[in-house]
């Protein structure tokens, strides 16, 4: 954590959430990104090294970032819910940090699949700026589709040796919806080496 970072405990669907909201250092904060994790079984929480390059990214862009553990990770209460819960939970938190304001998604790996169904939802009842899935779970879960109107807003992110979701499957994914994807060569599932590389895409991501 950074000298502008606070705790949180929110409530979800289970009980209560356990969260950080990374703050910029200067300047009006631009909005609020909501940033999910990897899958709770296999050790995902919010202090996950992509989460929080993620979370540097938006902030030095201007935006306050909010991460959190799903259900039965950390303090947050509950169980794992193949996604469900998670989904709930994550619009949940996005109720009570990000009620009105401009509004960001992110999602890395499971959490990417998350986000996606999230970002599908919201998409019916606000306007969402930006959203970015790295890692996107596409071969294990069933990924929601991106939106038309929101392609021009969406960075989708893949290592092209992941060897925990084949780029094929992503591509397979994304084709039938022409959605872009950014490919990080020779780059596995947790962008060893190159989180400089990915905050950087992210960050032109933001500013575009």
């Amino acid at each position: 954590m950074n000298s502008a970072t606070q705790s949180l405990t929110l409530e979800g669907g289970a009980g209560q959430v356990q969260a950080l909201r990374d703050l910029p250092v200067h300047g009006a904060v631009r909005g609020t990104v909501v940033i999910s994790h990897p899958h709770p079984l296999f050790g995902g929480t919010m202090q996950n090294k992509v989460v929080q390059t993620l979370a540097r990214a938006f902030v030095q862009c201007g935006w306050q970032a909010v991460r959190f553990n799903f259900r039965g990770v950390g303090a947050s209460d509950g169980t794992y819910d193949e996604g469900r819960g998670e989904a709930s939970d994550m619009r949940s938190v996005i109720a009570q940090v990000a009620a009105d304001g401009p509004l960001a998604l992110a999602g890395f790996s499971f959490g990417a699949f998350v986000t996606s169904h999230v970002a599908q939802a919201e998409c019916m009842q606000r306007n969402l700026d930006k959203l970015v899935l790295v890692g996107t779970a596409v071969s294990r879960f069933k990924v929601a589709s991106v939106v038309p109107e929101m392609h021009e807003r969406t960075l989708v992110i893949h290592g092209e040796q992941d060897d925990t979701v084949a780029l094929s499957s992503v591509m397979d994914w994304a084709r039938p919806q022409t959605l872009p994807v950014t490919v990080i060569p020779g780059v596995g599932h947790f962008f060893h080496g190159q989180l400089p590389l990915l905050k950087s895409l992210v960050v032109r991501h933001l500013r575009a």
